[in-house]
């Protein structure tokens, strides 16, 4: 991903490389006069990062997964500080689908279980990905259900009848396989499936190059990918 990073920036007529960071750069140095850091590293580098950004003013695009709550509200504090664009997918076609998701959720929510399938390499670490769970929060959202309380991760054994207002999720782990989501809508007499596969990891660092150019006229706050392609309300 890194390397998508930097051949992306370079290739790009309006954007120029600062630094490309490692585990033994100097991270203070490293950002000091940097305008935008791409981070897709783990949260607890991230945060760090992130705190010496809201301390140089510098802006950043999160793209690392698997933060638990607390790690979440931290971003939203340092937020408080600097602009920052945090999303779990940086694709641009991944955010389309998860506007058609919101879409299609509001207009079958009576008689349609839903279930989600994500694949991803076998060096992945978190399960299910970011993705799948942005993908569940957004059918959520749309149906006014919590999806704490609603979803499912697994099923072993005898689990009795499904019961409707639950979400469900499958995870797949193996190969090299990028990235793929699928959500299920499964009614009685038919089916719908919405799906994003990824075949590049270009697509996360173009749409990191125009979340970082979104930032050029933001001070602070903390935004999505919807706010990036116009579709926050």
């Amino acid at each position: 991903m890194g390397k998508m990073l930097v051949e992306a920036v370079d290739a790009a007529d309006d954007c120029t490389l600062h630094t490309a960071m490692n585990r033994e750069s100097d991270l203070r140095a490293s950002l000091a006069g940097a305008d935008v850091l791409i981070d897709f590293t783990r949260p607890e580098a991230t945060l760090a990062h992130l705190a010496v950004c809201a301390e140089l003013g510098v802006k950043a695009v999160v793209g690392t997964t698997g933060f638990d709550p607390a790690q979440k509200a931290e971003i939203a504090r340092l937020a408080e500080r600097t602009a920052i664009v945090f999303a779990p997918n940086m694709s641009v076609g991944v955010n389309v689908v998860l506007k058609l998701l919101d879409m299609a959720a509001r207009a079958m929510n009576e008689g349609f279980d839903i279930e989600i399938v994500e694949a991803h390499h076998r060096n992945k670490v978190d399960a299910p990905s970011g993705t799948a769970l942005q993908m569940g929060q957004v059918v959520a959202d749309a149906l006014g259900r919590d999806l704490k309380a609603c979803a499912v991760y697994g099923r072993e054994g005898v689990t009795g009848v499904r019961a409707p207002s639950t979400i469900g999720f499958a995870t797949v782990r193996g190969g090299d396989i990028i990235g793929d989501h699928t959500v299920l809508f499964a009614g009685t007499g038919e089916r719908i499936e919405i799906s994003h596969k990824a075949s590049n990891r270009t697509i996360y660092a173009q749409g990191s190059l125009r979340a970082a150019r979104f930032l050029a006229s933001r001070s602070k706050g903390l935004f999505g990918m919807s706010d990036v392609l116009g579709f926050a309300a």
